[in-house]
């Protein structure tokens, strides 16, 4: 669906970017691909990657326009929060879905979001591997005990109401995204943990769709034993506070 330039769009796919030119062009073929009705557009928040890309995402503004394909550029590697907020400064969507580029997020579940949201009038709809139908592909045995494990644990201490606190493929509504980010202070993957946890304080109404998470087809995978650390003092820092 077509809308004329500098008009508004239905729905802002901000897609975070640090090093992902060899997955770039498919997850933005795909979106395409699965939402040919959709009247939306996809902005690129592109953290300063050195492996070029920026060049791929300006050929494929030559594809799609720039209209449907906005690159916003970084200087540098600023936090998973604020490229949510620097994507919202150039979004005209009512909604807002937030998904990675690394393709571990498939793009054919948007059509099962847009139509959860459209049903239930959630304000936020998040996609989980741990509900029937939704898994996880590509990970060792050790690396799903782990993450089942973290997950009761945050489920158990934090009451959190969605049963996959660390996803991070959503649809928000725009002025519920706006609040939520305004109300999180934590960094990288413990920032989706918080947004879903305050998301829930705050009353918001939340659903769900069963997804795949598929571990990164291109590249390497950016989660290690920091990140770990992290989620653990995180955790402890939502059970304080919230």
């Amino acid at each position: 669906m077509e809308a004329a330039a500098g008009s508004k769009r239905a729905y802002s796919i901000i897609v975070p970017t640090y090093n992902e030119r060899l997955n770039v062009a498919l997850i933005v073929y795909l979106i395409f691909k699965h939402l040919p009705d959709v009247n939306f557009e996809i902005i690129i928040v592109d953290d300063g990657s050195p492996d070029g890309t920026q060049d791929i995402v300006k050929q494929l503004q030559q594809v799609y326009g720039e209209d449907r394909v906005l690159l916003r550029a970084r200087p540098r590697k600023l936090g998973l929060g604020t490229a949510y907020l620097h994507g919202l400064k150039h979004a005209s969507g009512e909604f807002v879905v937030i998904m990675d580029a690394d393709l571990s997020h498939h793009p054919k579940y948007l059509p099962s979001f847009i139509r959860k949201q459209k049903e239930t009038g959630a304000d936020v709809v998040t996609g989980t591997r741990y509900v029937k139908n939704g898994g996880v592909h590509g990970w060792n045995l050790m690396r799903k005990l782990t993450s089942r494990g973290a997950n009761v644990l945050a489920q158990t201490l934090l009451q959190p109401g969605a049963s996959d606190l660390t996803g991070s493929f959503r649809l928000y509504k725009r002025d519920v995204l706006e609040d939520l980010i305004s109300s999180c202070v934590s960094k990288g993957y413990v920032f989706q943990m918080e947004m879903i946890v305050r998301a829930t304080r705050k009353g918001y109404h939340i659903e769900e769709v069963p997804i795949t998470f598929v571990d990164r087809v291109f590249g390497i995978s950016k989660l290690g034993g920091s990140e770990i650390v992290e989620y653990l003092k995180g955790l402890v820092y939502l059970l304080l506070t919230t």
